[in-house]
């Protein structure tokens, strides 16, 4: 039955093409609709690949065919298996029904004009900030009338059936912190073909999730293999567009912060289960008795992009001619002034806002009236610095009060005759709330 399968979801994906692909602002790539297999042979082959492949059979003393087939299974994982349909039918429609049911989704700030700009044959790399898993769904989700995104997915991914549908949406799959060199080296071509070829990326050069709230410094791998081949004056430029995401609610928040407590008590996989089904049961009674919010505001702003051909020109650099030390010097700037527009991008939204005055507050008691005076301070500096702030319905009033009403909802402030004041031991998830805009106030 699989090739009848094959066969209705290629002709589909064919269909979509012809409706979506004229209407996209970035087009999907040949590269993206070559066959996997195809793709899998091409890389495998790759005269770079081969070389290193014949360097490890010498040095480890292998069969050459041995380390070819090592080599096609990195490719059979790392290759995606993209298909329009299920990108922009199924995809779509999944995306935007979770997006939106747990969510108040906003699109805060776009750079249109600069964005009509870009050349339609150049390849665009959105950069972002990395909060929580809903990145993935919430940036696909608004950028999917700009270009078909395709991502880098950690091993967390690849289990049966997810694997499949994430390779479907033009995902790739990345071993974090591999130190297996045959394994980078194809995993470098690929991503080189791909930029090369003008697949549109997405990239977080955090290179995994904030474990604290605060912005990582970056890492610079997959920006690496994008540029050491990058020829200014090639057909095609890179030009990398800054996103910043924040959320009034991290589905994962206290999860992330016991990974970054070092000594805190783990639950094994039984309890990290049981405590997740907890969680859907708690808020499918609320739902029940249509007690039930959504998490409040997540929001996404686009920025200018930043031209690759520009950079060079203006920076007198070429990394294709640098030594490794140098060019790794290079890129790593690059990746910081690049978290710097992400920086600046980041959503301002009213649960992070309470929680920085609860945060530096921590043992005072404040009346709504003293909250307010202190938050306008706080957007006082913001707004100077030319931080990105959204307010609910235009009005300050109801966007503080409904951050207010978050915080007490999940009891991270207390209020006791008409003072608030944060609970003692939720002050490290107000600090994770008020670190996602802190570097805004610095």
């Amino acid at each position: 039955m699989l090739p009848g399968v094959r066969w209705w979801f290629a002709s589909r994906a064919s269909r979509v093409l012809d409706d979506v692909g004229a209407k996209l602002n970035i087009e999907v790539r040949p590269f993206q609709q070559t066959r996997r297999q195809a793709l899998i042979d091409l890389v495998t082959y790759d005269a770079k690949v081969q070389e290193t492949a014949a360097a490890f059979a010498r040095d480890n003393q292998l069969p050459r065919d041995l380390v070819t087939a090592r080599i096609r299974s990195y490719a059979s994982e790392i290759v995606p298996a993209f298909n329009a349909y299920l990108y922009f039918r199924l995809g779509y429609f999944i995306r935007r029904r979770i997006a939106q049911s747990l969510y108040r989704v906003r699109l805060g700030y776009t750079d249109a004009a600069a964005l009509s700009q870009i050349p339609k044959n150049s390849t665009v790399v959105f950069v972002m900030n990395h909060r929580s898993n809903m990145d993935y769904i919430l940036a696909a989700y608004l950028a999917a009338d700009q270009a078909a995104l395709s991502y880098a997915v950690g091993e967390w991914a690849r289990i049966w059936p997810l694997q499949q549908v994430i390779r479907s949406m033009g995902a790739y799959f990345v071993r974090r912190d591999s130190r297996d060199d045959l394994y980078r080296r194809v995993l470098e071509r690929y991503i080189a073909m791909a930029t090369a070829n003008g697949v549109t990326q997405a990239v977080y050069p955090e290179g995994g999730l904030t474990r604290d709230g605060l912005l990582r410094e970056p890492r610079i791998g997959v920006l690496d293999y994008m540029l050491r081949g990058f020829d200014p004056a090639g057909e095609r430029d890179i030009v990398f567009i800054p996103l910043g995401i924040n959320y009034d609610r991290v589905l994962e928040d206290r999860t992330l912060m016991l990974a970054h407590d070092r000594q805190a008590h783990r639950p094994g996989i039984a309890r990290a289960a049981w405590n997740t089904l907890a969680f859907v049961a708690r808020q499918v009674r609320l739902m029940a008795r249509s007690r039930w919010n959504r998490f409040g505001y997540a929001c996404v702003n686009f920025g200018a992009p930043i031209s690759m051909r520009d950079y060079v020109a203006r920076n007198g650099v070429d990394f294709r001619n640098l030594e490794r030390d140098e060019r790794f010097a290079r890129v790593t700037a690059l990746g910081r002034e690049l978290m710097r527009q992400v920086g600046n991008l980041v959503p301002v939204l009213p649960v992070p806002l309470v929680a920085t005055v609860f945060a530096s507050a921590q043992d005072e008691s404040l009346s709504e009236l003293e909250l307010k005076a202190r938050i306008e301070k706080l957007i006082e500096i913001a707004t100077a610095r030319g931080a990105r702030i959204y307010v609910p319905r235009r009005d300050w009033d109801y966007a503080i009060g409904a951050g207010l009403e978050m915080l007490t909802l999940r009891h991270l402030v207390m209020e006791e005759d008409g003072l608030y004041r944060a609970v003692d031991s939720e002050l490290p998830l107000l600090r994770y709330y008020a670190n996602s805009i802190a570097h805004l106030f610095k």
